[in-house]
Formats: structure tokens, sequence, C-alpha cells
């Protein structure tokens, strides 16, 4: 048992804890040094993905409701319990200025900072700051620090307090102490409890322990096309950061070259890829640095490890300093030195003004930074964080400069310098929209402090009812009216989902309440074209069914979408031989053009939708690195979906035809609209061969193994369900002679399960499958 090991990635010693004693030097068994799949086969099709975050590894069970427990908190005791906390200072981590509040402020914004809005991932909703890789990265330095200071507090309340929803409320609160007014605050974060094994934050490999600095990091960058500052310059999709491990840009501007320029150009592609526009980009930059001061007494090369690869003893703390006391006057985050303003611990316009009213020049920080500092030796000093009466020069970043010398932003700086009560409410509603916007409908808001004003499109808001909703007389009318009107089954499938199949569980944006498959820009999507009649004909059972009603319930066209579906699958049921009720929950309310934001929309148009058997024209320019299954796996993930929900619903869609284009590809049946499991049957008859009918092996013919007859065609979408052994094995449950009552009980089941993913108003804040929903 004296025998050690050696780690040579920390180079850290420990003993051996299990020499096998029947020979070897080692037990590995499920618990193997390395993951044996990811080495071996690098392109495997990683379905676990759609597992993760499961109920399995939540201690609070799938029952919890975080709304009942988190109403029971005393909103203004939990705040009144930060604040005194926040003008406090603890010896082993002492706070700048005896105030926590910049900090904290940076820890809020970080955790709400790594949203995107091209799939909606990342942001503060699940407190994946606590994790992995977003917990360890360069950018999050000493983050780890000021979630372990809040424990006492989240200790206190306990599990109707989320972590995700602690650290934006103490985010608030720190504004709120030093003169900020804030728009609001929602609870209604439900906290994830593993890490984060799906996201895609970018191409670079790269071992963060190796990573000693920005520049180091950055140097290896592989996520741009083009030139800073050429029309072809942008990043690759649907990354959001200028680099790796950065929430937005590196602050000594472009691979740290000091350009100011070249920053703002980073800047407006980051932030737009944030959903922030200029003036909101700004605000949160000019409105963020009002506070607090950056930390650089430290040489990077001398920090330790992240969490995740700091040695045991640590305790989950990472980026150790060996100087002094590691903290206080030696703190070291981001390598650059100083404050922006003489007061950072109040809200004014002293940022703006400085930055506008002195020329800067480059200088250096103790570790080495770049950073910038005012030619006039007149200029104001800021006191030192710790030391009473020691005064420093001012400092901005390149990052900062930026806003001065880009025409643009300087406009908007313009307009803040001249109207500070203008910039005080451009940067509370930034702030707002920041660390919300990943939340989804108003619904999941909780708290007092809920902003009452309706009508902000980032919010996609849906208007409240103003009538009451149909019951199961009128549901069973309803259905009756739909199939009167002669549409086909395949339609009414077809439309249904694909009004509930833009819903992504990331930012709980899109789903089919709301009605805006029939708005722009999805009634103009390709992959929605075929539902345009469709949503005809049910406009005109809508206003049959709605005009002239003395009983005050009427149903809307959001509604109907959903409802034709229902009866179409049950009609598809039923010509299996299988009789079945699809359930049906009416409420879904039709919002207007006007409340659509189309650009923001924009983002929710699939590139890929496997589902729909859609592969966008452009995919290869789009997405060069990545095949149409891996994109449809993603969208199961986003769609909350199990590997066995997956392939049934897929299984089904194909069954109904709910292709994009009604073509025949991957309708693996002579009976079509009839819920059957042809699809897998033939997909895993083993007397049929697949061969590639093109050269890129993106489309695939189907052939009698004696006669070479062609029966079929697919594509990857399709074949993925054969080719992939999970994704085959799952299929065999539904292939054989028993398995047909059982696909369409499930079929029923996962169906039902997309058409509610987005009805928050009925289901509340518990797990609804896989992912915290």
């Amino acid at each position: 048992m004296n025998e050690m090991t050696i780690d040579k990635t920390n180079t850290r010693s420990y003993p051996m804890e299990g020499k096998c004693p029947f020979g070897g030097d080692r037990i590995g068994g499920a618990l193997g040094s390395r993951p044996a799949l990811e080495n071996w086969y690098p392109h495997r099709l990683r379905v676990e993905l759609l597992h993760q975050n499961g109920v399995a590894a939540d201690p609070l069970g799938p029952d919890f409701d975080y709304a009942a427990a988190f109403n029971t908190i005393d909103l203004d005791a939990l705040k009144s319990d930060i604040k005194q906390f926040l003008t406090s200072s603890v010896a082993w981590w002492p706070s700048d200025y005896k105030n926590y509040g910049p900090q904290m402020i940076r820890m809020a914004w970080h955790s709400a900072g790594t949203y995107r809005i091209a799939d909606g991932r990342g942001g503060a909703g699940t407190g994946m700051q606590r994790f992995a890789p977003i917990s360890s990265w360069w950018d999050n330095g000493n983050t780890d620090k000021s979630r372990r200071l809040l424990q006492p507090i989240k200790h206190k309340y306990g599990n109707a307090l989320s972590w995700a929803d602690l650290m934006v409320l103490t985010g608030n609160c720190a504004l709120e102490i030093m003169g900020l007014p804030t728009y609001g605050f929602a609870g209604g974060r439900l906290d994830a409890w593993e890490a984060d094994n799906a996201t895609y934050w970018g191409p670079e490999v790269v071992e963060m322990g190796s990573v000693s600095s920005f520049d180091d990091m950055v140097n290896r960058d592989k996520r741009w096309r083009g030139k800073n500052g050429d029309t072809d310059y942008d990043l690759e999709n649907p990354l959001a950061a200028s680099h790796q491990a950065l929430i937005y840009v590196n602050p000594e501007g472009p691979y740290a070259n000091g350009d100011p320029q070249g920053s703002a150009n980073d800047i407006r592609v980051t932030f737009t890829r944030m959903a922030m526009n200029d003036e909101e980009t700004v605000a949160l930059i000019a409105g963020g640095h009002a506070f607090g001061k950056s930390h650089g007494m430290t040489p990077a090369k001398e920090i330790g490890p992240p969490p995740e690869m700091a040695p045991m003893e640590a305790m989950g703390l990472g980026w150790h300093n060996p100087k002094g006391t590691g903290s206080g006057k030696d703190t070291m985050t981001n390598g650059i030195e100083g404050s922006w303003t003489p007061d950072p611990t109040k809200w004014d316009n002293a940022y703006l003004e400085n930055l506008f009213k002195f020329e800067w020049e480059q200088t250096k920080s103790p570790a080495g930074a770049l950073q910038w500092t005012p030619k006039d030796p007149n200029a104001p000093k800021t006191p030192d964080a710790h030391v009473a009466g020691q005064m420093h020069p001012l400092m901005m970043m390149t990052s900062d400069i930026a806003l001065k010398v880009d025409p643009e932003y300087r406009k908007v700086c313009e307009k803040f310098l001249s109207d500070f009560d203008a910039f005080t409410q451009a940067f509370s509603k930034a702030w707002y929209k920041l660390t919300h916007r990943d939340m989804g409908p108003k619904h999941r808001y909780l708290g007092p402090e809920v902003t009452i004003e309706d009508g902000l499109l980032w919010q996609d808001p849906i208007p409240d009812a103003t009538y009451a909703p149909v019951g199961e007389a009128e549901v069973a009318a309803i259905k009756q009216a739909i199939m009167a009107k002669g549409i086909s089954v395949s339609d009414l499938a077809f439309t249904a989902f694909s009004a509930a199949a833009t819903y992504r569980d990331s930012d709980k944006r899109g789903g089919a309440n709301g009605g805006r498959l029939a708005l722009a820009p999805q009634k103009d999507w390709a992959v929605n074209r075929r539902a345009a009649p469709v949503i005809e004909a049910l406009r005109a059972v809508m206003a049959a069914f709605n005009g002239g009603r003395s009983d005050g319930k009427q149903v809307s066209l959001a509604d109907l979408i959903v409802l034709g579906g229902c009866a179409a699958v049950e009609k598809a049921a039923l010509d299996a031989g299988i009789e079945t009720r699809v359930p049906f929950t009416p409420g879904r309310v039709d919002t207007t053009q006007e409340l659509t934001d189309i650009e923001m929309f924009e983002w929710l148009k699939p590139v890929v939708d496997g589902f729909r058997n859609y592969v966008d024209d452009g995919f290869g320019a789009i997405a060069p690195s990545l095949s149409p299954e891996e994109m449809f796996l993603d969208k199961a993930n986003l769609l909350t979906l199990t590997a066995p929900e997956w392939v049934v619903l897929t299984g089904g869609l194909r069954a109904l035809n709910a292709n994009h284009d009604g073509s025949n590809t991957g309708i693996f049946t002579d009976r079509v609209g009839v819920l059957t499991t042809d699809f897998f049957r033939n997909l895993t008859d083993t007397d049929l061969v697949w061969e590639k009918a093109d050269t890129a092996g993106t489309t695939f013919t189907l052939k009698d193994r004696n006669s070479g007859q062609a029966k079929f065609d697919a594509t990857r979408n399709d074949l993925v369900f054969g080719s992939n052994a999970q994704l085959r094995n799952i299929a065999d449950a539904y292939a054989g002679s028993d398995g047909q009552t059982r696909f369409v009980a499930d079929f029923v089941r996962v169906w039902d399960k997309v058409m509610m993913l987005d009805r928050y108003d009925v289901k509340g804040h518990r797990r609804s499958g896989p992912m915290a929903a």
C-alpha cells in the first residue's frame, strides 16, 4: 500500500488505494483512468448525451416543486441577508473596498454571459458556472471564491433557493447597494446537477491545465474565419465568445494585440451573438465597469490550476495564488490591474466621463498584461482596494478604449454622457435582459419583483386569453370539424409537429403556444411551407367555431394546430387497428406579428431537422465539421428526448409522412398515414441491403438483397436508427411481432410531451425529462 501513482497532468502524487491481488498493478474496472469509447471511437454518435442531467442525478427527485418551495422565501429577508454579507469582509478572501458587490456582479454577469442566441445554450438558467467546463475557464478565475462566500446563505435557505437564482439575485443586490435602481428580479431557475457534456464550446482542444495566460490560450484559437476588420470576418456558429474559455472578448484586444478597433469588431460580433444590440452592449460594458476593479498583481504562470484540476485538499477551489496572502492586494484574476473610476462602489457616470475626457496610453500591469493609463498626470486617482490612503492611476482595458474608437459605439457613449438617466435605465434594462434572457416565458418567473411591464420582445410575449378555453365536448366537436375538412393525416401531423418542434429547452423559446407558425418568419421557412394550406383550412374551422358563441368559449389557432395533430394521430392509430386517445390540453393563445421579433426568431430556423427529414441547402457551409445525424441528435437533445423517445417519435413521424416536402424519402411503408411499425421492420430487415445513392453518402437506396430491386430511398437521418448500435437496439424493440401496441402507446406519450414542452402555464417548475425544464 505504499506504492505511488503519478497524475502527470497536475504532477501531484497520492497513494494507490487498490492494487489488484490477482496480478497486474491496478484495478480499473468501470472506473478506468480514461473513457475508452472517447479514445477508441472519436466519431461515434454520442446518444448518451440525451440522458445527461437526468432524474437519477437530481437529489431532489422529479416531484420537487421548486415554485412552491421558492414562494415560501421571504424575499425581503433574503435580500437583507445578502446585502449585509456584501458589506462585510471574510479573512480568507477579503472584499475589495470592504464591499463584495463588484465581485458578485462579475460572478452573476459571467453566469449569465455564456448565453448565445444561436442555440439558446449557456446562460444563468441552471447554474452551470458550478460545473466543468465553465467553472474552470480562465475568464471565470476566482468566481469559485464568490460562490463559496455565498454558501452560508445558500445553506440557510436550502433547496427553496437554487444556486442559479442566488447568483443572479446577489448580482442584483450588489447593484442596489451601490446605487443602481434595478429593473426587477425573477426567480425560477432550476439547478443542474452534473457537468454539461453536450454543449459545443469551440473547436480548440486545449488541456486547460496547460493554459497559463490569456495570451497562451487565445493563440490556440481556431474559431474565426477571415481577418479582423474584413467583411468576411466571422465567428463559427453557434459560438458567442471570441476565444476559448472567455465569456466575451479578450480585454487586451484580439489575441492580446492592443488594437481598440479590432476589439470593437470582436465585441460587436460576440454581443450580437448574445442577442444584444449596440446600445445594450455599451450599456452593459460601461455600466459593469462603473464598479470594482480588475486584478493583476501576480504573473499568470505562477497561478495554480483551475478548480477541475486542483488537488483534492483544495476542496473544489482553484487558481491558488502563492504570492503573499494569495488574495486581497495580491489577487490575480485576468492579469489587468486597477479600477476604472475614482469611486468603485458607487453608481455614477465617471467611467464614460473619464474615458472621453482623457487621452490614454498603453502600459503593462504587474502581471504583464496590456492595459491603458491616462496621459494627463492630473487625472483623477482611484483608491487602493485594501490599503487606506494609497491612490493609483485610473485604468482602462483595450476593450474599453474600443467604445471610444468605434464610430457607432461612440455615438451611444455620447448619448449616455449627455443623459445619465437614460444611461441608468439602459443599463438596468440590459442587465435584466442579460440575467433573464434564457428563462423563457414569464410563466416561469417567480417572486414579487417580477417586472410588471409586458411586451418585452426578447421575452417572446404571448397575450393573456380574453375568453374561456374549450372543454371536452367542444374538443370532440372541433376534431370532427377538422377531419371533415378533408385535410390528410400526414398534413395535420406535419403542421402540428412543425409548430411544436421550434421549442428548445436550452432557453425555453419556441413551441406551439402563440401560434407563431402562422407568422413571419416561421411561415416563410422552407421547412414549414407545407403547413401553409393547412393553417388556412384551420382558420376557417376557427372562424366557424368562434363566431356568434354566447358561452364565452373560444379556440385559438395555436390550439387548433395542436388539436389537428392529435386528431390525425388518433385516426392513424385506429387505421392500424388500435383505438387510442391522444391527450390535449387547451389554453394556448395566439400572439401577434407586432409581438414577434423576426430577427430573434430567425435564429430558431433549423439547419437540420431530421424529424421532418430536412437538411438546409447550405448545411455544408454552415456546419462543415458536423454530420446531419449529429445535428439531429442535437435537436433531440433540445427537445429533452431520451433515446427511446427519439427513436419512437421518428418512427411515428415516418409512418405519418411528416417529411418537410411530403416526399417518400425515409417512408419505409406502403401504408402512409397509418401508425405502423413498418419503419422499424424494414430498417432492420436482414433481407434488405443499403447502397449509397451519391458519392458523398448523404442519400441511400434500399434494395432487395437477392433480386437487387430498389424498394425505398433514405437519408442519413433515416439510416442512423439502424447503423448506430444503441438506436438500432431500441428500434428492434418495436420491429418485433409484439411491438405494435407498445409503439402506439409510446408514440402517443412522446407526441403529447412535445406538444406540451412550452406549456409552463400548466406544468410549473418540475422536471419534464432528462433535462430540467
